[in-house]
């Protein structure tokens, strides 16, 4: 059946589906959707499709009508069940298929949304895709008149966990003391799996329960709100480490023996500095939003680092057409080239677990060696005119200004150590700061100056995230 356009371009958006159940996502949507992937990935001469799903209440059936679209193509599935958004990419890697999971990530309860890929990993976006997925539902897909594809079943649980482990050694590591924040999401299922088997490791559950309701937080870690009960936690059980994890379990988030935060950039150093370790002269990837700290690293370990506009489509392209040995993002996405080229929150935390592990000092020590500066966090401003806002801003730093560039919105940068980015969001009339400094009053005088100059511009509210 044909459908509108405007009720598509809704749900398929750049990278990924999403949308709320009932309303704009359904059983006939997403089976429309299997098939129209089906028929692309039949087109380039895939044989069968590998398909996950997170602890959703719809994400069961949701996963099922979409296993009928592709039957329906003549393409085979392979169902894993339950599954983390890395182990479908793990599986996909592993059966080197195409895969689909069913999640809404970080988004709340009464959203389901489908991540694509093509065999090994490799990323379905707009561009490599999903506009040719969109047409067909607009258009009606086309029946197919060969046989219909079989469906299995395949528990790939155990290996994905034993795979991370062969990528990151884990032996003669000290007793750490591990408390891990489900939130009700997909880690619940993943971590024991993987970090279970690990002698040196007594793991600390904090709502591990699969409940896609959310009972206790959003499992959202970029909302610091989100961090709390982790960061009592860590002190309540004296834990050296606390992982957080988002509800599909892609991203990872760290706090310190004392509780506080560890910021991605100093995550992603810390695993550049180790990836570089074991492959000198090897390129990493950053985005535009990571701390200076990344780039200045990795050269002082002999490494080339490449700057990347922000997102993962942007991020794996980079990562397959560079040969990057890893990459970053300051959202606690990264990516690994021994993953195919995917990210895995889990993988990025048995990095940071093998470098305290090693040695003796707490992680507070550890990380400070990673960190050179101080940032704002993300800064969420909405607008209604987002080029005058910038143009405003621009024009009140005047003389400061160094340089600017416009790989992702614009990046200015003021010298001695400090710099802004401005970018508008994809999905929503906003305008996204962020601000470095070599020092917290440095950082508080940009982020003063450009909030000052957005609303004498803009109508609306300012909301703050990390």
């Amino acid at each position: 059946m044909s459908r509108s356009a405007a009720a598509v371009h809704r749900v398929i958006k750049a990278y990924d589906v999403r949308g709320l159940v009932g309303e704009e996502i359904d059983e006939s949507f997403v089976k429309d959707v299997g098939a129209a992937f089906a028929r692309l990935m039949r087109d380039e001469g895939a044989g069968q499709v590998v398909i996950g799903y997170d602890m959703r209440d719809s994400s069961p059936s949701l996963a099922a009508a979409f296993g009928t679209g592709v039957t329906a193509q003549g393409l085979d599935v392979i169902r894993i069940g339950l599954a983390s958004t890395d182990q479908l990419y793990f599986a996909s890697g592993l059966l080197d298929c195409p895969g689909a999971m069913f999640t809404a990530s970080h988004n709340p309860a009464a959203y389901n949304g489908i991540k694509l890929c093509r065999a090994g990993a490799k990323p379905v976006g707009a561009e490599t895709g999903l506009s040719a997925i969109r047409d067909d539902l607009v258009a009606g897909v086309p029946t197919y008149h060969g046989p219909a594809g079989t469906v299995g079943d395949e528990d790939v649980l155990a290996d994905y966990g034993a795979f991370l482990r062969s990528l990151v050694n884990t032996s003669g590591l000290r007793q750490l003391r591990v408390a891990v924040d489900a939130g009700n999401g997909m880690a619940g299922h993943t971590a024991p799996a993987v970090l279970g088997p690990i002698g040196s490791i007594t793991l600390l559950p904090l709502y591990f329960e699969l409940d896609g309701s959310f009972p206790n937080h959003e499992a959202n870690p970029l909302d610091p709100a989100n961090l709390s009960d982790l960061q009592k936690y860590v002190g309540t059980v004296g834990a050296d480490i606390g992982l957080a994890f988002d509800g599909d379990a892609d991203r990872c988030f760290v706090i310190d023996e004392r509780g506080r935060p560890v910021s991605p950039s100093t995550v992603t150093a810390l695993v550049a500095a180790r990836e570089l370790g074991r492959e000198i002269g090897a390129t990493v990837i950053h985005n535009l939003i990571t701390s200076r700290a990344v780039p200045e690293l990795v050269v002082e370990r002999g490494g080339t680092p490449v700057r990347s506009r922000v997102g993962h489509s942007f991020i794996k392209a980079l990562m397959a057409d560079t040969g990057a040995i890893f990459g970053g993002e300051h959202s606690a996405h990264y990516y690994f080239r021994d993953f195919w080229g995917a990210d895995s929150g889990m993988l990025a935390a048995l990095y940071v677990l093998a470098a305290l592990g090693e040695q003796q000092r707490p992680l507070s020590e550890l990380t400070a060696d990673y960190q050179r500066y101080e940032s704002s966090g993300e800064i969420n401003f909405t607008v209604a005119d987002a080029t005058s806002c910038v143009e405003a801003v621009l024009k009140s730093f005047g003389g400061r200004i160094q340089s600017i560039d416009h790989l992702d919105g614009v990046t200015v940068d003021l010298g001695e150590g400090s710099w802004f980015n401005l970018r508008t969001s994809n999905t929503e009339p906003l305008l996204r700061l962020n601000v470095e400094g070599r020092c917290v009053e440095d950082v508080e005088a940009v982020v003063a100056q450009v909030a000052d100059e957005i609303r004498q511009q803009a109508v609306g509210r300012v909301e703050t995230a990390t």
